[in-house]
């Protein structure tokens, strides 16, 4: 009995394991995606911290790996290119910039930087004229917020002893501002619907007229 009980358990712990082996990590973005920054600070930033503005859009993507081409803007003005690959299965995030999609509050995942992240929780917040379903989670000195279902930094707030930044989304194509608090495809859909309704209605009542 003992033996069938342990050889259960067992099966048991290998079904856990071999499930949490082939859980893929879900990828939020695709090629084209990009993304703008405003940044503020305070205080003296670090060498190559005085940031200003920055842009981050996605060259490729294969598999878990995201190829990132990204233009910062120093607070003299100059503007630095730069580049960065991702892999999101091997937690390799830079800054994380890009996280696994679609994770809820509980969920843990890897940075190499730091180790593992857990999500604290989720929240409605405006950005760019949406409201969008956002993650956060916090290190030792930042809090992020990510948008759930792309994966993607949409602010982060870092606060170490000589200054503090503030890091947040300016512009991108990710998605598009709502109107009257629509999607901009769905609005325009109902007034082309609706257009089409009275030019219908209205021909109808010219014909009985002219009858």
């Amino acid at each position: 009995m003992r033996k069938k009980f342990a050889l259960a358990v067992a099966l048991l712990l290998f079904l856990i394991t071999a499930g949490v082996v082939l859980c893929e990590v879900s990828v939020g973005v695709k090629t084209g995606d990009w993304i703008e920054y405003q940044v503020t600070f305070t205080g003296t930033p670090a060498e190559k911290h005085d940031v200003t503005w920055a842009k981050m859009e996605v060259a490729t993507v294969q598999g878990t790996q995201i190829k990132l081409n990204i233009t910062v803007k120093f607070s003299d003005g100059t503007l630095e290119p730069q580049t960065a690959t991702l892999n999101l299965e091997t937690g390799q995030l830079g800054d994380d910039f890009i996280i696994p999609a679609n994770l809820e509050a509980g969920d843990v995942f890897f940075d190499k930087n730091v180790g593992n992240i857990t999500i604290i929780g989720v929240e409605e917040r405006p950005y760019r004229g949406v409201t969008r379903s956002v993650l956060t989670a916090a290190t030792s000195d930042t809090k992020y917020y990510w948008d759930q279902a792309t994966g993607v930094l949409v602010e982060g707030v870092s606060q170490y002893p000589e200054y503090t930044m503030h890091s947040v989304v300016d512009k991108t194509n990710l998605w598009q501002p709502q109107v009257l608090g629509l999607e901009p495809t769905v609005f325009y859909s109902i007034v082309i619907i609706v257009v089409v309704l009275i030019v219908v209605v209205l021909a109808f009542f010219v014909a009985r007229r002219k009858k």
